[in-house]
């Protein structure tokens, strides 16, 4: 299932960035949609996650600030990242886990650079 992001950049502190991400060629249930992100030298972490059903899911540090939606009929899931800061510099990556016959597989996408400049 191919996942593809769209949307980084490059923004001073205090600004926004929206990213998306489309999950294409699959007809199967996407359970869940989120976005993770990768610092240099740190682990890849949960940014936010949101259900087929709308449930969502947050990091601490970025509640109140970013937003995730999700268009189940174009199987798009959309962060809108406000009030950026520059520890929120990372490489931002897309998951959809998409459910077939009992199973639920991960699929990422390539990823999509957000720097943030103090």
């Amino acid at each position: 299932v191919p996942v593809v992001e769209s949307g980084g950049g490059s923004v001073q502190a205090g600004g926004s960035l929206r990213l998306s991400c489309r999950a294409s060629g699959t007809t199967f249930s996407i359970v869940t949609m989120g976005w993770y992100r990768q610092a240099p030298g740190k682990q890849r972490e949960l940014v936010a996650a949101i259900t087929s059903g709308g449930s969502t899911n947050y990091a601490d540090s970025v509640k109140g600030r970013f937003t995730i939606s999700r268009d189940n009929t174009k199987n798009t899931v959309y962060l809108q990242m406000n009030s950026l800061k520059p520890e929120n510099t990372a490489v931002y990556y897309c998951n959809a886990a998409v459910y077939y016959s009992g199973t639920v597989s991960p699929y990422w996408g390539q990823g999509t650079q957000v720097t943030v400049s103090s």
